[in-house]
């Protein structure tokens, strides 16, 4: 039978809350399917705000990939700001869909996707507004599925005892086998009710699901080992990889917002994975092997996404779009196709070797020239050896000059404080680059308005990637370095008017370090601060770092570790990780070889343009890198008919 829309009753709560139209729905290529038609029902959660969660593209391609299957329906929920979740807790209103406005309790699936750990909190607001228990191990058959996806599933063992299930990898393929499971088995009559679809799912070795595997601790409160409690259970469970992205040539329909969001543009993922190397990235470690779409899919996207959406700005998507082996016949087929109608390029940051004017002018031609982004990662060459970002000082100078010599006014520089072996001389050093930079600027335009911002994150070591075993530098050595830093650049008398300085405080960077590599018994800190209050850790005006290390205080003592022992303590290469049996492809002896040559300040190089490197993903999943040139022309080739 139909699931009713809460619509009506949530209406009369939204003249009291902030931005109210996040939470009416209704945006041009959404979907609403009727409920009796569908036998397999999703929710799709964003754990965060609206206006960040909306344009994120794994939810977007996923909304889309479902509901174009016949008898599946998938709608969109995300976190609501604790304005309206204070009212929906005194009206009794649950968390719901933006689509249909149908409470999430009544989906079969409630997946939601990860991209920073900082979101977890989020998820127990919604569990409980749902009307869900937080708990898996109170959950009936009558209960969604809670999946988790996203970059954080890789190591989703802290939120363990929250989540049913978890699938590491691309999603597309995957949603589509765990419908058909369940599909089969409501169609049975939901034999063995939810251990048996957990089971079933469990089964297929992609799929995780916590229960089925039980995690044993040495008397030092290292693991001992992950073990699966039941036959049939993988003890490994390996990730999805999309291989042909042209096959998979989502969103076709994206979403346009109806309230203002953090990217207000039409998107296109030109390529997906990146070998790089960068030992910091877990992005680029999880997501091999590169896979290139074609120069004519990203033609026959773009021109199918704005004509279903009106937006005038394309976004090429990838984690070093400057990388696809193409981009220049890309940047420019795009230039002169959409040059009548002003459509504007965009590129994320863009890695200093991979710039060339060129190509920057391409992106500019019918959009605005805004300033242009650049992540040396580390200031001095020493620690970029050691993070194996391989870009010298004399790479970055000769880039801006060019820049600045063709017109820009301004550049942004971005960096991490913290990197593994790294001293106050290594932060100090990007003031001199910063300087370097503004000066070069400065001689090669004759101007004096050139402008150099310098923002700094915390480093964090993530699961998966050769940083995995280091130490996580304390907040106070971090907030202590920067100081030295931002001292430094506002001293300079003659440049530091020029330099802008952002960066982040040591604190968020210690608890997403604790949430990044924490275990099953990071859970009970976690729900602890959920219910002390909680909520949007990501977003500086509501984190509170006091709140975290105070339930951290509480509970950690009990199994006899602490804050420290998650985040400052080096790992060993004996020792058990809370991820080694969720398996990326990658080697762990290769990410521990590349731990020692980061040791070593020793550089290896891109493997799509050297001998392989044996870091075991394309030989353990029979896999292979895609590049290009495919020798192909930007389609359609047509001028636009006015």
């Amino acid at each position: 039978m139909p699931v009713e829309s809460v619509f009506p009753r949530l209406e009369a709560l939204l003249p009291h809350v902030q931005k109210p139209i996040q939470y009416v729905g209704g945006e041009l290529n959404s979907t609403v399917k009727e409920w009796d038609d569908c036998d397999v029902r999703w929710s799709l959660m964003y754990p965060d705000a609206y206006e960040v969660g909306l344009p994120n593209q794994g939810v977007m391609i996923l909304y889309e990939v479902l509901n174009e299957r016949e008898g599946v329906l998938a709608e969109r929920t995300y976190s609501v700001w604790p304005d309206l979740e204070a009212l929906m807790r005194e009206h009794g209103v649950p968390q719901f869909t933006v689509d249909a406005h149908r409470p999430v309790s009544a989906f079969d699936v409630l997946g939601v996707s990860f991209s920073t750990e900082l979101g977890y909190t989020n998820l127990l607001t919604a569990l409980e507004l749902s009307g869900i228990p937080i708990e898996a191990k109170d959950r009936t058959e009558d209960h969604p599925l809670i999946l988790a996806g996203g970059h954080a599933a890789f190591n989703p063992e802290p939120i363990a005892d929250f989540l049913d299930c978890a699938v590491v990898g691309d999603g597309e393929q995957a949603v589509l086998e765990i419908t058909d499971i369940i599909r089969a088995w409501k169609n049975e009559d939901r034999p063995g009710g939810r251990d048996e679809l957990l089971f079933r799912l469990a089964k297929t070795g992609n799929v995780y699901v916590p229960k089925f595997y039980d995690v044993e601790y040495l008397a030092d409160g290292r693991i001992s080992r992950v073990v699966p409690n039941r036959s049939g259970v993988p003890w490994r469970v390996s990730k999805h990889t999309v291989m042909d992205l042209d096959e998979w040539p989502y969103p076709k329909q994206p979403l346009v917002p109806l309230a203002e969001t953090v990217h207000e543009r039409m998107s296109v993922e030109i390529f997906r994975g990146c070998t790089r190397g960068c030992r910091f990235c877990q992005a680029g470690m999880i997501t091999r092997p590169v896979r290139e779409r074609s120069i004519t899919g990203i033609g026959e996207m773009v021109d199918k996404g704005l004509k279903a959406t009106g937006f005038e700005e394309v976004g090429l998507l990838s984690l070093s779009s400057a990388d696809h082996t193409e981009i220049g016949d890309v940047a420019k087929g795009l230039a002169d196709r959409y040059e009548e109608d002003k459509i504007g390029l965009s590129l994320p940051s863009t890695r200093v070797d991979a710039f060339n004017i060129d190509l920057a002018n391409e992106l500019t031609r019918n959009g605005r020239r805004s300033g242009l982004t650049f992540a040396p990662e580390g200031g001095s060459e020493r620690i970029r050896k050691v993070i194996n970002k391989m870009v010298s000082e004399e790479d970055l100078i000769r880039t801006v000059s060019t820049a600045y010599g063709n017109g820009w006014r301004q550049v942004k520089l971005y960096f991490m404080c913290g990197l593994p072996t790294e001293t106050d001389e290594d932060v100090l050093q990007i003031g001199d680059m910063a300087v370097n930079v503004i000066a070069e600027g400065r001689k090669v335009s004759g101007q004096n308005d050139i402008r150099c911002t310098v923002s700094i994150g915390g480093f964090v070591p993530k699961p998966h990637t050769p940083f995995q075993w280091a130490p996580q530098l304390s907040a106070e050595e971090t907030d202590a370095r920067l100081a030295k830093l931002r001292d430094k650049i506002r001293g300079d008398k003659k440049y530091g008017r020029s330099i802008g300085f952002r960066y982040h405080d040591g604190k968020p960077g210690i608890v997403e370090g604790l949430l990044s590599r924490g275990d099953r018994r990071v859970g009970s800190v976690i729900r602890a601060v959920y219910e002390g209050g909680g909520r949007f850790d990501g977003w500086r005006e509501y984190f509170s770092y006091d709140r975290w290390m105070e339930a951290a205080g509480k509970t950690l003592p009990d199994f006899g570790v602490d804050v420290a022992w998650y985040t400052t303590r080096e790992r060993t290469y004996e020792e058990v990780l809370p991820w080694d049996h969720l398996d990326s492809g990658l080697d762990k002896d290769w990410l521990w070889e590349d731990w020692q040559d980061a040791l070593d300040e020793t550089e290896v190089e891109d493997c799509r343009w050297s001998p392989c490197f044996d870091c075991g993903v394309c030989p353990q999943l029979d896999l292979d890198i895609q590049i290009g040139p495919t020798g192909k022309k930007l389609l359609p080739l047509s001028v636009v008919n006015k």
